[in-house]
C-alpha cells in the first residue's frame, strides 16, 4: 500500500489563527473541473463551493440522525392522543389532496 491510504487518515492540519482546517483530497479530473466552473458562476471560490455543501451534507445527515433518535423515544400512545385532540375540520383552501 502506497502513501495514500495514509494521507487518508492523517488529522487535518489546522490553521490557529482562522480555526480553519486543510484538507487534500483526490477526485476525479471531471468533477474537479465541474467545481471550478460552477464555483465561477457563483462567483465564489471552489473552497467556498465546497466548505457549503459540506456542511450542508453535514446538516442533512444530523438532521436525520436527531429524527432517528427522537423517533426511538416516541409512543404510538402519544401520536394518537395527538391525533384525537385535533379538529375535525375541512382543510385550508389549496390544502387539500
Amino acid at each position: 500500500m502506497g502513501t495514500q491510504g495514509d494521507d487518508a487518515r492523517r488529522i487535518p492540519e489546522i490553521d490557529p489563527e482562522n480555526n480553519m482546517s486543510t484538507l487534500t483530497i483526490e477526485l476525479p479530473e471531471s468533477i474537479a473541473r465541474q467545481l471550478q466552473e460552477c464555483a465561477a458562476r457563483e462567483g465564489v471560490t471552489v473552497e467556498q463551493l465546497l466548505s457549503s455543501a459540506a456542511a450542508e451534507k453535514l446538516s442533512a445527515l444530523m438532521t436525520v440522525e436527531h429524527l432517528r433518535k427522537r423517533a426511538r423515544h416516541a409512543r404510538r400512545e402519544d401520536f394518537l392522543a395527538f391525533l384525537n385532540a385535533s379538529p375535525d375540520v375541512s382543510p385550508i383552501a389549496g390544502d387539500e389532496i
